[in-house]
């Protein structure tokens, strides 16, 4: 079970989202949102498909502007912030798709990543054994589940502060998807990175997370920790519906 979000509040935020509002052309998607990721924490957000969390996560890493509201990382505000820029500052996204290049090796996409933070090749492969096997394969013959690992090593080698992580488990296979989302919690336990991601599999979300967000409507709908949540199915599932009942 995963230590208590209490236990790493004391050692700050590495991103703490206020009042935000995002979207596409002007016309907000997600609206006020308020949201914390501690230092070493993991976080999910949860939610129908429509909710906005991908916009969410890329409002954070700098892909899309935010309309209003504030995206702290770290204690600054960098709202606004070009992708490339925070990167260099420590934030890496696993986007949907994956994002891989078909024609590179497992091992090029290593490096091509890694190079401005030295080697970290034999480190990140003990964290993710399965890609040893295909490091001279490139990603395009790669399975679905070889694909997402290679895409979580590829931002892990950049040896990020902060990772958020979109849809780890599209297209794949449960049995899959079980044996990915725990490295999110070894991540955060044995890098001390902080992650937020989003998932469909809430039941396996809840099982790796420390907390958990439910955004419905663009707005978030429900929050608390993730065992807790994880005793309250009938209030989680209403909350997918955008009728949480009150606490």
């Amino acid at each position: 079970m995963p230590p208590q979000a209490t236990n790493r509040a004391k050692s700050g935020h590495a991103l703490v989202l206020e009042d935000l509002c995002a979207g596409y052309q002007r016309i907000p998607v997600v609206r006020d949102l308020k949201l914390e990721v501690h230092a070493g924490e993991v976080v999910a957000l949860l939610g129908p498909n429509g909710a906005g969390k991908t916009t969410t996560l890329e409002t954070i890493a700098g892909l899309n502007q935010p309309l209003s509201g504030q995206v702290k990382v770290s204690g600054e505000d960098v709202a606004g912030v070009p992708a490339h820029l925070l990167a260099r500052r420590g934030l890496a996204l696993v986007p949907e798709g994956r994002a891989l290049f078909p024609g590179l090796t497992v091992r090029e996409h290593l490096r091509l990543a890694g190079r401005r933070h030295g080697s970290h090749e034999e480190e990140l492969l003990e964290m993710l054994p399965e890609l040893r096997k295909c490091l001279h394969r490139k990603a395009g013959l790669l399975s679905g589940g070889e694909q997402q690992m290679l895409a979580i090593g590829r931002a892990l080698v950049t040896e990020p502060r902060l990772l958020l992580v979109d849809e780890m488990s599209l297209g794949l296979a449960p049995v899959i998807v079980e044996r990915l989302l725990p490295i999110l919690r070894r991540v955060a336990d044995e890098r001390g990175t902080s992650v937020l991601f989003v998932e469909q599999h809430v039941a396996l979300a809840l099982e790796i997370s420390d907390r958990a967000y439910v955004l419905s409507h663009g707005r978030i709908a429900l929050d608390g920790a993730a065992a807790e949540l994880r005793e309250r199915r009938e209030l989680l599932a209403s909350s997918y519906l955008g009728a949480a009942a009150a606490a």
